[in-house]
């Protein structure tokens, strides 16, 4: 019964986690749109984006995700087998890679914070693709988990079904962006 308990708990803050990831790289989008702007307009948009930022960070993004990876590791403490299994370990990559995003999302958050309204130095193109990753992520993570028993079998299949729904994504990206301009 714990196990079951904590394991909804693992996935209600997952849940939240992703939103306040998805949500996150939104707002530096939104940042980012600011710079044709009239300095009035954009120095107050740049000052909410960066409130709503923080704000999303510190009070939902990183507590779901501690929380995540508490309920997490507390299901491989009371389920210590999930360790000797493909798929699991196939999971804690993408969670690795998860770890590398978060960090990014945190630097991209302190350098909002710290420009003072200046223009943040990535190309607008770069951050609506960096938004598409967390997406990518909660696919490779709940097809792993889901399929489990398949992965070793039909790895190849789900690698290539993968690359093709990236690609599509991307070029979606960049066909609304042209559209935009």
């Amino acid at each position: 019964m714990l196990y079951t308990i904590l394991k909804a708990f693992h996935i209600v803050f997952m849940v939240s986690y992703f939103a306040g990831i998805f949500y996150l790289v939104r707002l530096f989008v939104y940042y980012k749109d600011t710079d044709e702007f009239e300095a009035a307009k954009k120095q107050i948009l740049r000052e909410q984006y960066v409130f709503m930022a923080r704000r999303l960070w510190n009070i939902i993004t990183v507590p779901a995700g501690v929380i995540m990876l508490v309920s997490g590791l507390g299901l491989i403490y009371l389920n210590f087998g999930l360790m000797k299994t493909p798929w699991f370990h196939l999971k804690l990559t993408f969670l690795i890679g998860l770890a590398a995003y978060h960090f990014w999302c945190w630097k991209k958050v302190l350098q909002m914070k710290n420009l003072h309204g200046e223009v943040l130095p990535i190309k607008n193109i770069k951050l609506r693709q960096a938004n598409e990753i967390a997406t990518f992520i909660l696919f490779l993570v709940v097809f792993t988990v889901i399929l489990k028993s398949w992965v070793l079998e039909y790895w190849w299949q789900l690698i290539t079904g993968f690359f093709v729904l990236v690609v599509a994504i991307m070029l979606t990206v960049k066909l609304v962006n042209k559209a935009k301009k």
